[in-house]
């Protein structure tokens, strides 16, 4: 974890929207914080929550099947990533396999009826996975 600020973003990347949720390194609980329809504000969004949050390091979740392989839509998050992020953060790749389905259970079981969270809660999910690992 080589940030040089204490606080991180996690980030699960579709094609519609980008779950985001946040993690300070010290206290080592991740927090939701939105979801942001990817489009042509995302990037500007993001650096504005970045910069509010003092945050220079993402952790992204890298999709992949049950059987560990990389799919369409890993592809699609490493271009997203390279094209538009990388040269600005520090990316930490992160395996987010089933996250959303956790997230997705997460809701349930607390008896949310707000789907539009799940997004965040899977990004959540995947720095809860990076803290652990």
């Amino acid at each position: 974890m080589s940030s040089q600020t204490n606080n991180i973003f996690g980030l699960d990347i579709g094609s519609k929207r980008i779950g985001l949720a946040r993690v300070n390194l010290l206290a080592k609980i991740p927090e939701p914080l939105v979801v942001l329809a990817n489009d042509d504000q995302f990037l500007n969004k993001l650096a504005e929550l970045a910069k509010l949050h003092s945050v220079k390091t993402l952790v992204v979740g890298l999709p992949r099947n049950l059987s560990g392989q990389e799919t369409s839509q890993s592809n699609y998050t490493r271009d997203f990533v390279t094209n538009n992020l990388a040269t600005k953060y520090e990316i930490i790749w992160q395996d987010e396999t089933l996250s959303s389905v956790e997230a997705e259970n997460y809701l349930k079981s607390h008896n949310f009826k707000e789907p539009a969270m799940l997004d965040a809660v899977a990004a959540c999910i995947i720095l809860e996975d990076y803290i652990k690992s």
